[in-house]
């Protein structure tokens, strides 16, 4: 009986796990093998070889990319952090209807029933050079000419970054704060904690998974997007994912993948090590 009952559970999993090996185990080897192969401008060459690690690693080029998508990531995190708790906070403690509370979280998703595109060139028109935001500055008198570094700019990265991932932010946080109970608030309150004692000491803490599943979705996502920074830096910057896409673009396949290699050690480096201050398995 006990058999049966272990083939029954390896006859359930067996499904997904050819899935993920299929499309997740496989495709990854296949990168970190072709990783190590030779490139010429002719031909790949399946030879194995470390030319590819060492000249990712010896090139100061590749080393300020990298440096730009770690600022990048945390200025986008910081940001959406920000917006995302303030958003989360106030749906779940000041809104008190539920029906209410819905209609106001679907309203926060109305952006993402457009495509990422869409959402992000809409920002050119506004932040351009004769755009809506440089003309009511005028209009304002806080400046006499237009300002430049509204667009094609690390601005333009950045606030596009916030606009497009503050939602991934906002629903981790928000789910994690509904589960909390309302009682250890009141019993915090009664004994004399002012609001933002009750939030440091017992909002925050209890909200820990919320932000590191938020966190992971936010990093990873800016981390490895290379069209915001295309379009929003008007092609004069650069992060890893645009390094990868390129050499995709000269067919430099094992310059691609190298670099993509290194990228995913970085991000689950960076993911574990998050893991080892909060427990997100109570999330999920």
């Amino acid at each position: 009986m006990l058999k049966n009952r272990h083939l029954v559970g390896w006859l359930q999993a067996a499904p997904l796990t050819v899935i993920l090996l299929a499309f997740l185990v496989l495709p990854i080897a296949a990168i970190v093998t072709v990783s190590f192969w030779e490139a010429t401008e002719w031909s790949i060459i399946p030879a194995f070889s470390f030319e590819n690690y060492a000249f990712l690693f010896g090139s100061e080029v590749t080393g300020r990319v990298f440096l730009a998508t770690f600022q990048y990531a945390a200025i986008a995190w910081a940001a959406t952090l920000t917006i995302g708790f303030t958003v989360a906070y106030f749906l779940a403690f000041h809104v008190r209807s539920l029906t209410m509370q819905i209609a106001l979280f679907l309203l926060c998703t109305i952006p993402f029933w457009t495509s990422n595109i869409i959402r992000m060139i809409s920002w050119i028109p506004f932040l351009g050079r004769n755009g809506i935001a440089n003309q009511a500055l005028m209009d304002l008198g806080l400046t006499d000419q237009p300002v430049e570094w509204l667009l094609y700019s690390d601005f333009a990265v950045i606030l596009a970054f916030v606009h497009l991932y503050t939602l991934f932010m906002v629903v981790p946080i928000f789910n994690t704060m509904m589960r909390i109970d309302r009682s250890l608030i009141e019993a915090a309150r009664d004994n004399g904690a002012t609001g933002f004692q009750i939030l440091r000491h017992v909002i925050v803490p209890l909200t820990k998974p919320g932000i590191m599943i938020g966190t992971i979705f936010v990093v990873t996502l800016v981390m490895g997007d290379f069209i915001t920074v295309r379009f929003m830096s008007g092609s004069q910057r650069a992060n890893v994912g645009r390094l990868i896409s390129n050499d995709i673009a000269l067919l430099a396949y094992p310059s691609a993948a190298a670099t993509a290699v290194v990228l995913l050690c970085t991000v689950l480096i960076t993911i574990a090590i998050m893991l080892r201050f909060v427990d997100i398995r109570k999330e999920l």
